[in-house]
């Protein structure tokens, strides 16, 4: 396993805004609406980054979704080692709980660790991991998950059943397109998808987004 610090970014990966312009971004990380709270070491800039490999499956992702008055919203995409190490650090502040009620109001947050909501290594840092949903393209608006992004507990595992026929099927509709363009789900997190085949399976990366 090889951590790469290298301060800028590689000719292995790329800026998905400029490979697939109609992606919308909200890059939760950059900014404070986020289960810290506040903006994250390593995010210098709102973008989302990838391998080529994960783009070129998101690419046919989208254009797969046009075809069905829908497009990607993408949360987080490749994540440097020192955010990683920034939740972490967060993560042993027991006292620091300014956003919880949102994002982990029913979980302790020394339970962080052994519930597996946080670790010391992300397959984020490998480049080939991203956050996202489904917006309808006429009104841009979220299709109804069940959660939002990065809550922490039951309802956001692809099992959990207390949800409502729509909010099933939207989960449904995403993985499903994930999955046939190449894309692994996680099994915790409705919103979480790995390239299957993704270029760098032992080694992550620490290049800021700049």
């Amino acid at each position: 396993m090889a951590c790469h610090t290298a301060r800028h970014l590689p000719n292995t990966f790329v800026d998905l805004k400029n490979e697939i312009p109609t992606l919308i971004l909200d890059i939760r990380y950059y900014g404070s609406h986020n289960f810290l709270g506040k903006p994250v070491d390593g995010y210098f800039q709102p973008k989302a980054i990838a391998t080529k490999e994960a783009s070129t499956a998101l690419k046919h992702v989208q254009q797969e979704l046009k075809a069905q008055g829908l497009g990607l919203k993408i949360f987080d995409a490749y994540r440097p080692q020192q955010a990683v190490n920034h939740f972490k650090a967060w993560a042993l502040a027991l006292d620091d709980t300014l956003a919880k009620k949102e994002f982990y109001p029913t979980v302790n947050k020394k339970d962080l660790f052994k519930l597996g909501y946080i670790a010391e290594k992300s397959g984020h840092s490998r480049g080939s991991t991203i956050d996202l949903t489904l917006v309808d393209l006429k009104t841009l608006k979220e299709l109804d998950m069940g959660t939002g992004f990065d809550f922490f507990g039951e309802p956001s595992h692809h099992l959990y059943q207390q949800l409502s026929s729509e909010q099933k099927e939207n989960r449904a509709k995403l993985k499903t397109i994930m999955e046939k363009h190449g894309f692994k789900s996680y099994a915790e997190e409705w919103w979480h998808y790995t390239l299957a085949n993704e270029p760098f399976k032992d080694q992550y990366f620490d290049f800021p987004i700049n």
